[in-house]
């Protein structure tokens, strides 16, 4: 699992404990459903800004979309938990 597969299911996560669709999520943050999809999907890294208005959106905050993706200085790349 790469830090994008981490982010897609942290975000689908919250997504669905805040229980609304895609399109819903999409629309109080003011982007594309394709857009929530293919971060859902890991297809796409978000952008800060719509990492703010999409943790906003659920209730959270940007810490928990990102939980289990750090940075190993040494190794230059990203290191990631199973979301298990």
């Amino acid at each position: 699992m790469n830090h994008r597969d981490r982010f897609s299911v942290n975000l689908r996560r919250a997504r669905q404990a805040a229980g609304i669709s895609q399109e819903e999520l999409a629309e109080r943050c003011e982007i594309h459903r394709t857009e929530v999809s293919l971060l859902e999907r890991g297809g796409r890294e978000p952008r800060l800004g719509t990492m703010v208005k999409l943790a906003t959106a659920l209730g959270t905050d940007p810490e928990t979309l990102c939980a289990g993706i750090t940075w190993d200085v040494k190794q230059r790349d990203y290191r990631v938990d199973d979301p298990n």
